[in-house]
């Protein structure tokens, strides 16, 4: 399980297309999120940078992987 602190999340549309990036990279992730405070859970075998880089190129910056 991966957790990203995400910028600028701050509806079900953010989270929509958060989770379409994820899945663009593995479509069988797992994606939750919470809105209010901006963590996003991933639980993927996928490189942790190829991600970032789908949620960053989604438009919401990562503050923090963990």
């Amino acid at each position: 399980m991966i957790q990203f602190q995400v910028e600028g999340m701050s509806c079900n549309h953010c989270v929509g297309a958060i989770t379409r990036a994820v899945q663009a990279v593995d479509p069988a992730a797992k994606v939750s999120a919470d809105v209010p405070t901006q963590a996003v859970r991933v639980d993927s075998g996928a490189d942790t940078q190829a991600l970032r880089h789908a949620i960053e190129d989604a438009g919401y910056p990562v503050k923090s992987v963990s």
